[in-house]
């Protein structure tokens, strides 16, 4: 038996709805299912993020220490372990295996207790994050990864409906900013792998590696994309221009091109945010208005 998080079923019911109820009360089955098809017992307890379960493991057979993930398969994690192939462990979490029609995992154990979001540092953090992402960008995605170009081209369309919805003038010509950025970049969306999501708690320590990356929501796009949460995790004000020259330095990128496509990153954050009926997330738009006015 295991014990599903409040939080994890709250966060299911909230996004998912009454998917997110069916996924949470198949959990105990999955979970015994894959246990005994991968020869694995229980090693400790559960974890959790927004959607996945995380179960430490050992299996049976030759002891290795692991963690099984279960998730809801959709969009964004059918596409974790084609990424996590690709990099094979090369900076960020190995894959073990996989099953494809469920979405379940098998990744190797890092140490949740060594997280980047605890290095005092956050200046340094974000170089950490930069490097990571230098070396997990640097080759193209694979065929058939969903692309920026297409969620680009959907943000855009979408624009005129949410700016009618935000109130705050200001606010709105932030909003049409960050559009404008978009438009100038959108046919050239960049073909490289991305990770999408590397924020500070997605960066763990491992004996083998200073630092890896989990949990990626991979595209097929420009680097510049990828620059965001580690912008506006820890967030900064003071921080914003000092962090994104840093990493696009780290990173070797165009600054102009990272600049529109970060702006666009917050475009997409805004747009979600007036979809689901709340407000616009005033750090979020103090990185534009810094990136803005940094021609």
């Amino acid at each position: 038996m295991i014990d599903i998080p409040e939080e994890l079923a709250a966060a299911q019911e909230k996004f998912n709805g009454e998917a997110g109820r069916g996924f949470i009360a198949g959990l105990p089955r999955l979970a015994a299912e894959f246990l005994d098809r991968w020869g694995l017992r229980r090693d400790g307890a559960a974890m959790h993020g927004v959607t996945a379960l995380v179960l430490p493991v050992v299996r049976r057979a030759d002891g290795t220490k692991a963690v099984l993930k279960l998730q809801p398969l959709d969009e964004e994690s059918a596409g974790e372990p084609v990424a996590l192939r690709v990099w094979d462990g090369d900076g960020a979490v190995r894959l073990l295996d996989h099953d494809a029609t469920t979405g379940t995992m098998l990744l190797e154990r890092l140490d949740p207790a060594r997280m980047l979001s605890r290095v005092p540092d956050a200046h340094e953090a974000a170089l950490v994050i930069a490097r990571l992402l230098a070396h997990l960008t640097s080759g193209p995605a694979a065929q058939g990864m969903r692309g920026l170009g297409d969620i680009a081209a959907a943000m855009l369309r979408r624009t005129p409906w949410a700016l009618e919805r935000i109130a705050d003038p200001e606010a709105r010509a932030l909003v049409a900013d960050c559009a404008a950025a978009v438009r100038e970049v959108v046919d050239e969306p960049g073909d490289r792998l991305l990770h999408w999501d590397l924020h500070y708690d997605n960066v763990l320590g491992a004996d083998r590696a200073p630092w890896l990356a989990i949990d990626p929501k991979p595209l097929a796009g420009d680097p510049g994309f990828d620059l965001l949460p580690a912008i506006g995790n820890r967030f900064d004000d003071a921080e914003i221009l000092r962090r994104f020259d840093a990493m696009t330095g780290e990173m070797g990128l165009d600054r102009a091109r990272a600049r529109a496509w970060t702006l666009g990153r917050v475009l997409q954050n805004c747009l979600w945010e007036i979809e689901d009926g709340r407000p616009l997330e005033p750090e979020r738009l103090e990185i534009a208005r810094r990136l803005r006015e940094s021609r």
